[in-house]
Formats: C-alpha cells, sequence, structure tokens
C-alpha cells in the first residue's frame, strides 16, 4: 500500500456535490481515505476570470500504481463530467495528485510531486491541515516550510457547511 495525497477541486455547478462525489468516486476505485482536510473556497490560480474554486486534499491508501492512480483518477474526472478544454479553466472537478508517497516520477504526462505544490496556497493550506510534518522529497521540506515561505496571494478561505 502507498500514501497518495490528492487535490480535490472544481468551480462549475454544486461544488459541494461535485467534490463529495468525485470523493466517493476515490474511496470506491483508488483505496481508503485516510484524513481529509477541510473545504476551502479559494480564488483561481492562472485566470482572474473565473468562478472561484472549492478544494480539499484527501490522504488515500492505495495499491495502485502512481500511473493507474493517474488513468483512474482521470477516468473518475471524466465520468463526472470534466472536459479538458483550457489550461487552468473553468472545470466541473478536478482531481490532482500531489504526492504518491515518496516517490519522484518525471515523465511526460505525469509529474511527482505535483510541479506547482510548492508554489499554490490553495494547495498548501489544506494539505498542512493534515500533513504538516510531510517531507517534499525534491525540497526537502515540511509541508508547513513550504507554506510559511509561500508568497502566494490569492485568498483561501475556510468553508463551514
Amino acid at each position: 500500500m502507498t500514501l497518495a495525497y490528492l487535490l480535490l477541486g472544481g468551480n462549475l455547478g454544486d461544488r459541494f456535490a461535485q467534490v463529495s462525489n468525485a470523493l466517493q468516486n476515490i474511496e470506491r476505485d483508488v483505496g481508503t481515505v485516510i484524513s481529509r482536510s477541510s473545504l476551502y473556497e479559494t480564488e483561481a490560480w492562472g485566470k482572474e476570470d473565473v468562478p472561484a474554486y472549492l478544494n480539499q486534499v484527501v490522504a488515500v491508501d492505495t495499491e495502485l500504481t502512481a500511473r493507474e492512480l493517474l488513468e483512474t483518477v482521470q477516468e473518475i474526472e471524466k465520468r463526472m463530467g470534466r472536459a479538458r478544454m483550457e489550461k487552468w479553466g473553468s472545470r466541473l472537478i478536478d482531481i490532482d495528485i500531489l504526492f504518491y508517497g515518496e516517490e519522484c516520477i518525471d515523465e511526460p504526462d505525469l509529474i511527482i510531486p505535483h510541479p506547482f505544490l510548492a508554489q499554490r496556497k490553495f494547495t498548501l493550506i489544506p494539505l498542512n491541515e493534515i500533513a504538516a510534518d510531510l517531507i517534499h522529497p525534491v525540497f526537502h521540506k515540511t509541508v508547513r516550510e513550504l507554506l510559511s515561505e509561500l508568497k502566494d496571494p490569492l485568498t483561501v478561505l475556510k468553508v463551514t457547511r
């Protein structure tokens, strides 16, 4: 079993239902969800003219390989109506692999740890909530340290529901 961290997010439709549905699909198709962060409403990163996102980070214990995990989360996105039309564009659901154990993978369509993880407040804040002491295998810093050094100005607010 490998502990993987996934970022769930979406900014179209019923965002709460989409994230909840993604979580159910992950539990069914990927593995056991060990922990999950609170939900966070976040300004869009990379585009300013789109609705705010709802994000959550989950830790999942999986028997899938990293490649199988990528294929599975992409299939979940597809089943949920995700269409990949525009980089950083609006979407019903997005499931990003942040970490896969301590592995470092650099392939054309699979980069782990996620290449923008250390630059994004909307990723580091929920990740810090459930894995503050997790060490980034490339930067050799904890999630807490990466968050403390972050310069991202976008607003990220915990959502209570």
